[in-house]
């Protein structure tokens, strides 16, 4: 058995307030659009993961989700352009991350982040 997806699914009041964030800060895909339910997903080559945390790391609260991009200082100039406030970062982590929390528009804390 091979697990083929896996699903971060979110109960929203505002559908359009998730397009603004997830496609047009971190340019996500509409792959499904069943006006209740918008999936989004980016490089079809990503490998399921579930992480289970005691902590961020380096002091930080669990984040809800961690989306790893190519381009972290576009996304974080994005995110500066619309005046979305970060809550910790950009941090050059010593696990080999550069990375910045931000709350999307349901109030979820989202670890954005990149290899380096």
């Amino acid at each position: 058995m091979t697990v083929k997806r896996i699903v971060a699914n979110i109960a929203v009041s505002d559908i359009e307030a998730a397009r603004a964030f997830y496609q047009g800060i971190l340019g996500m895909d509409v792959i499904m659009d069943h006006g209740w339910i918008v999936t989004y997903a980016a490089d079809a080559s990503a490998r399921p993961q579930v992480s289970f945390a005691t902590e961020g790391g380096s002091g930080t609260p669990v984040p809800d989700l961690s989306i790893e991009v190519d381009n972290l200082d576009e996304v974080y100039q994005r995110v500066v352009r619309e005046a979305i406030a970060v809550e910790y970062g950009p941090a050059s982590e010593p696990w080999g991350v550069r990375r910045f929390y931000l709350r999307d528009p349901f109030g979820r804390l989202v670890n954005i982040l990149g290899h380096v």
